[in-house]
C-alpha cells in the first residue's frame, strides 16, 4: 500500500511530466476512419494527401466512447477491420540538428501501429492479427534526419482493429531522444518492467512454498500460495513479452488466469475462516470452469476478442468482488489474516476495476494501469500472512523451548535430588557391607585362631614357641585383610607386591628365597577389596603351606597373560605330595585346598596344581573380564571352611 501511495504523489495528474521548451507537445491532430476488409501489411509510403478528404478535427488525448454490448455482438460476428488514420503537424517543432524522437503515453488498438514521417514508414508492428500485449507499451520512434536535409513536416499514424473496436491515443511529444528519454524509460520501467520484477519475485516466493509444501502435504496453505503465485504470474505474461503478441491461446491463458486468481483466494479464504460456503464455491468453480470452455480457441463457441474480452473481465471483476466480501464477511469474527486477505482482493479488485476503465476508454489514455500492480498487493497480503505465521511458529518454539527448559531443569533438580539421596544410601550400604565383611573375616578367621590359641594356652597344651607362631598367623592375617582395603585400581601386581612387602620378612627367618618374576598384565575392571581378599588369602595359603609341609627353600612366584586371562604362578623346589589324595584328605591341608578351590570359584577363577618329587607347581587362572558378583552365599561358604580349618589348625 506504501508502493501505491508513493506511485499516486509520483503520477497524479495525466500528463504531468515538465520537458525542455525544445520539445513539441502536439495536442491537436486530424483523423479519419476507413473500412478494410481484414488485416494487412502497411506500405512503405504514403501520403496523407492520397487519402480521402474527410479528415476531422480532434484534440489529443484522444478517447472514443465505446458501447461494450453492441462492440461485443459485432466483434463476435464479422472478422472487418478498420483503419483508424491520425494526422499531426510538426511545423511548430523548434529547430533541432540531430535527429529526433516521437513519444506516446499510450497508443490503444488491438491491431498493427504504424508510423509514418513525411510520408515515408518509419516504424510498424511486426505481427498482424488482434494483438493481446501492446497497450501497456509507450510509443517511442526514432526519426532520423533525411539525407536531403528536409524538415519533418507531418507525422501520420495507421492503427489497424477489429471493426466495432475503438482506438484511443495519448498527447504526442516529439523532440530530441535525449530530452523524452528519460520520461519514456520511466513510463515504461514503471508500467512494465517493475511490474514484471515483482511478478517474478511472487512466483519465486511461491516455488519456494511448493517445496515447502512438498514436506508438509498437511499444510494446505502453501499449496494455494504456489497456486496463487503461479496464476498471479500467468496473468502477468503481458509483462514478459517484448513483440506484440497475436496467438489466441495466449488470450486465452491471460484471461482465465484472472479467474483462476479469484478462485484460489476463494480456497484461501475459506482454509482461513473455516465455513465451507458450499453455494459460493459452486458458483465461482462452475462460473471458472464455464469461461475457460466458451473462450478455448479450438472450440470458437464465445470468440475470445478484443471486444468480447471486457465483458468477460466484468464478469470477472463481479466475482472477485463477491469473494472479497462474502469472504470478508465470514472472517470478520473468526480470523485476522482472513480480514486481511479480504481487504487485500478487494484493493486488487478496485486496482483492475480502473484498467477496465482505462482499457474501455472510460478514462484518460494517459493514466496509469494501476491493475500492474496487483501481484505487488497480494505479494504484499500473502507474504505478510506468511511472515505472521513463521514469525508465529518461532515464538511458539520458542515458548516450547522455554517451557521444556523449565521441564528440564526442575527434573534435573529431581533427579539430582534423587542421586544424591542414592549415593547416600549407597554409601551407608558399601560401608555397612564392607564393615560386616571385615567382621565376618575377623570372626571367622583372625578371631578363631586367637579363641584357639587362648584355649591352648589355658589348658597347658602348647609350647610358647607355637603361641607365638599363631599369633604371628593371626597378625598376618589381619594385615592381609587391611591391605585388601588398599585402593589397588584393579592392578594386580600391585596387590601381589603387597603381599610380597607382608610375606619377605617372614620369608627370610626361614632360610627360604623368594624369586619374583611377574611382567606386566592388564588391569583387572572388577578387583575390588572382597575379591583382593580372596586372591591374597589363595597366595597366602598356597606360600604357607610350602612353608609348613615340603622344607624346600626357593620359592618362584611368576605371572602370564592368556587369551581370556591372567595366570599367577607359584612354584617350589620341596618335596612334593598326591594332589587327588590331599583333596580327598578331611585333614587341614586337605581343607587348604578345599579352601583355595572355594575362593577361586567366588571370583570366577580357577587353581590347579602340578606336584612331583622335586617340587610343586601351583597355578591360579583370574578372567580379564567377569560377567557378576560373587554371590554373598559362596563369601559367606568360603568364610565358614576358613574359619574351620583355622580352628582345627
Amino acid at each position: 500500500m506504501a508502493l501505491l501511495a508513493a506511485m499516486g504523489a509520483l503520477f497524479g495528474g495525466a500528463g504531468g511530466e515538465r520537458h525542455p521548451e525544445a520539445l513539441l507537445h502536439m495536442t491537436q491532430a486530424d483523423w479519419q476512419v476507413e473500412d478494410a476488409s481484414g488485416f494487412s501489411a502497411p506500405p512503405l509510403t504514403q501520403d496523407s494527401t492520397a487519402l480521402p478528404d474527410t479528415w476531422a478535427h480532434v484534440e489529443l488525448p484522444l478517447a472514443l466512447p465505446i458501447a461494450l454490448l453492441r462492440q461485443a455482438k459485432d466483434g463476435a460476428s464479422t472478422g472487418a477491420t478498420r483503419i483508424t488514420w491520425i494526422r499531426l503537424s510538426a511545423r511548430d517543432l523548434p529547430p533541432t540538428s540531430g535527429p529526433l524522437a516521437l513519444y506516446g503515453v499510450r497508443v490503444k488498438t488491438d491491431g498493427t501501429i504504424a508510423v509514418y514521417a513525411n510520408g515515408h514508414l518509419v516504424h510498424r508492428a511486426q505481427q498482424q492479427g488482434p494483438l493481446w500485449n501492446s497497450t501497456r507499451t509507450p510509443l517511442w520512434v526514432i526519426l532520423e534526419k533525411n539525407a536531403d536535409g528536409t524538415p519533418l513536416k507531418e507525422i501520420l499514424l495507421r492503427l489497424e482493429h477489429t471493426q466495432s473496436a475503438q482506438v484511443a491515443l495519448s498527447s504526442l511529444w516529439l523532440g530530441p531522444p535525449e530530452a523524452l528519454r528519460s520520461s519514456y524509460r520511466l513510463r515504461e520501467w514503471l508500467q512494465q518492467e517493475l511490474p514484471a520484477m515483482l511478478g517474478a519475485a511472487f512466483m519465486a516466493v511461491g516455488v519456494f512454498a511448493l517445496f515447502v509444501w512438498f514436506k508438509r502435504q498437511h499444510e494446505m496453505g502453501y499449496l494455494l500460495f504456489f497456486n496463487l503465485a503461479a496464476t498471479s504470474f500467468l496473468r502477468g505474461l503481458h509483462f514478459y513479452v517484448g513483440l506484440p503478441v497475436a496467438n489466441d491461446w495466449f488470450a486465452w491463458l491471460t484471461v482465465n488466469a484472472l479467474f483462476w486468481l479469484v478462485m484460489v483466494v476463494h480456497f484461501f479464504l475459506r482454509q482461513l475462516h473455516g465455513r465451507p460456503l458450499k453455494w459460493l464455491t459452486y458458483g465461482v468453480v462452475g462460473i471458472t470452469a464455464t469461461i475457460a470452455v466458451l473462450t478455448m480457441p479450438n472450440l470458437a463457441i464465445l470468440r475470445n476478442t478484443p471486444q468480447v474480452t471486457p465483458l468477460i473481465y466484468s464478469v470477472a471483476a463481479l466475482m472477485g468482488a463477491a469473494v472479497c466480501l462474502v469472504g470478508g464477511i465470514s472472517a470478520w469474527r473468526r480470523s485476522n489474516e482472513g480480514r486481511l486477505v479480504a481487504a487485500g482482493i478487494g484493493v486488487c479488485t478496485l486496482l483492475g476495476v480502473t484498467d477496465w476503465l482505462l482499457q474501455n476508454n472510460f478514462i484518460s489514455p494517459e493514466s496509469w494501469y494501476l491493475g500492474a500492480y496487483t501481484s505487488a498487493v497480494a505479494f504484499s497480503v500473502f507474504g505478510a500472512l506468511m511472515y505472521r505465521r513463521y514469525v508465529d511458529a518461532i515464538a511458539e518454539v520458542e515458548d516450547l523451548n522455554a517451557s521444556l527448559a523449565e521441564r528440564l531443569q526442575k527434573r534435573e533438580a529431581e533427579l539430582e535430588d534423587s542421586h544424591r539421596r542414592l549415593r547416600e544410601v549407597e554409601r551407608r550400604q558399601t560401608i555397612s557391607d564392607e564393615r560386616q565383611r571385615l567382621m565376618q573375616d575377623m570372626h571367622d578367621g583372625l578371631g578363631s585362631s586367637l579363641i584357639s590359641a587362648i584355649r591352648s594356652v589355658e589348658g597347658g597344651g602348647m609350647s610358647d614357641t607355637k603361641v607365638s607362631q599363631i599369633l604371628k598367623s593371626c597378625l598376618d592375617d589381619l594385615k592381609l585383610t587391611l591391605d585388601s582395603l588398599e585402593p589397588v585400581e584393579a592392578d594386580l601386581l600391585l596387590l601381589l607386591a603387597t603381599l610380597r612387602y607382608r610375606l619377605e620378612p617372614r620369608l627370610e627367618g626361614t632360610g627360604v628365597s623368594l624369586q619374583w618374576e611377574v611382567q606386566e598384565l592388564p588391569d583387572l575392571p572388577w578387583l575390588d577389596p572382597s575379591s583382593a581378599l580372596h586372591i591374597l588369602r589363595i597366595v597366602q595359603e598356597s606360600i604357607a603351606n610350602i612353608l609348613r609341609h615340603t622344607r624346600a627353600t626357593e620359592i618362584r612366584v611368576g605371572t602370564a597373560l592368556s587369551a581370556s586371562g591372567v595366570q599367577v604362578t607359584i612354584e617350589d623346589n620341596g618335596q612334593g605330595f598326591d594332589v587327588d589324595k590331599a583333596l580327598g584328605n578331611a585333614s587341614a591341608s586337605g581343607r587348604g585346598l578345599q579352601n583355595q578351590l572355594r575362593r577361586a570359584q567366588a571370583i570366577k577363577g580357577t587353581v590347579t596344581w602340578e606336584s612331583r618329587a622335586s617340587g610343586t607347581r601351583f597355578m591360579l587362572w583370574l578372567p580379564l573380564e567377569r560377567a557378576g558378583k560373587v554371590a554373598p552365599a559362596v563369601q559367606s561358604s568360603m568364610q565358614s571352611a576358613n574359619a574351620g580349618t583355622r580352628a582345627r589348625a
